[in-house]
């Protein structure tokens, strides 16, 4: 069986959607717990992708880092990818805006920095966003693209000192990275090498519809869905414009809709992983980000992770949801893995 990418669970799915206006979040513990305890055939997740905010703080000292190592180690898993908690601090906002959201950069940097450090986090990116929407980015295209690119690339300064790499999601919901056109001038603009896209299987699906920005739909309105060859060459264009930017990876399934619960605002739908409205061949379209387009394993990343944000907390808490999701990833990785 292949080793390579190590399959991890995303903790903010946890809280992504939750809270007082929604239902209650799932602690982190519980989502540690489901997560290590989801097995299929003897094979279980090599590791967790971390949310530092609700979950985690941003602010934690040393200490609380070493003890965070050590709480993930002690279920025999590994951390991975780690989301910066810049909503507070939105790129087309004021200039203190942007201040804080280069220090929330710099403190999840310095996180990841220490558990590197520590052993615990052989790979991974610190995940940003522009923190703002495509009606405020709609402003002024051409200047706020430049902003976003300019403030991206201090970012980038920032993450150098720390060794990490940023790689910025993907997703109907944040200006600039709204439609793969917008996302792809985005990353051109940025042009740093510690800078990246993270792609999100039902996030990138939406893209292809040109939700947010119809006139970069790539399939016809009233679709049908069941056209399969219309829609794999709409995800051959997508992966060929942004693979090759592509440093951190989600697999997710998509049933074609918009969701949003609590205050997160509509973006691209995640299903469970056997969902039976799924639009996604799950295993045979993750190939389109892991594999080159002539069929060559990238080996982009060492590590993938399934997302899959708003569930119902009875969906969350079942234990099946996570053994079906291990299942899934143990495909993609006997159908796009290596072995070392």
């Amino acid at each position: 069986m292949n080793n390579y990418p190590k399959l991890h669970n995303a903790m903010w799915p946890g809280v992504v959607g939750k809270g007082p206006d929604s239902e209650p979040v799932v602690g982190f513990d519980k989502m540690l717990e489901m997560t290590a305890a989801a097995e299929v055939d003897g094979v279980k997740f090599d590791g967790v992708d971390l949310a530092l905010f609700e979950h985690i703080d941003v602010n934690i000292s040393d200490d609380e880092i070493k003890k965070l190592a050590d709480k993930v180690g002690g279920h025999s898993l590994n951390i991975g990818s780690l989301v910066a908690p810049i909503w507070g601090g939105p790129v087309l906002g004021s200039d203190d805006d942007r201040k804080t959201f280069i220090e929330m950069v710099r403190k999840s940097c310095h996180i990841g920095q220490k558990l590197t450090e520590l052993g615990i986090r052989p790979s991974g990116v610190v995940r940003i966003d522009s923190a703002s929407s495509p009606h405020q980015w709609d402003a002024d295209p051409a200047g706020n693209t430049k902003l976003i690119a300019q403030t991206f690339r201090e970012a980038c300064d920032v993450a150098a000192e720390y060794g990490e790499k940023l790689a910025a999601e993907g997703e109907i919901c944040w200006g600039g990275m709204h439609s793969w056109k917008t996302m792809l001038e985005t990353m051109e603009a940025v042009d740093r090498p510690n800078m990246g896209f993270q792609a999100d299987m039902a996030h990138t699906l939406l893209y292809t519809l040109g939700y947010n920005r119809e006139q970069d739909r790539i399939l016809p309105p009233d679709f049908d869905w069941s056209d399969r060859k219309t829609l794999e060459e709409a995800l051959v264009t997508i992966t060929n414009a942004l693979r090759p930017w592509t440093i951190d990876f989600h697999v997710a399934q998509n049933d074609g809709t918009v969701f949003g619960s609590g205050s997160h605002d509509k973006t691209g739908r995640h299903c469970q992983a056997l969902d039976p409205n799924g639009k996604l061949d799950v295993v045979h379209d993750a190939g389109y980000w892991l594999r080159d387009s002539t069929g060559n394993l990238t080996k982009a990343f060492r590590h993938i992770c399934w997302d899959g944000c708003m569930f119902p907390n009875d969906v969350m808490t079942n234990q099946q949801t996570w053994n079906d999701i291990l299942a899934t990833m143990i495909k993609v990785r006997e159908a796009h893995g290596w072995q070392e």
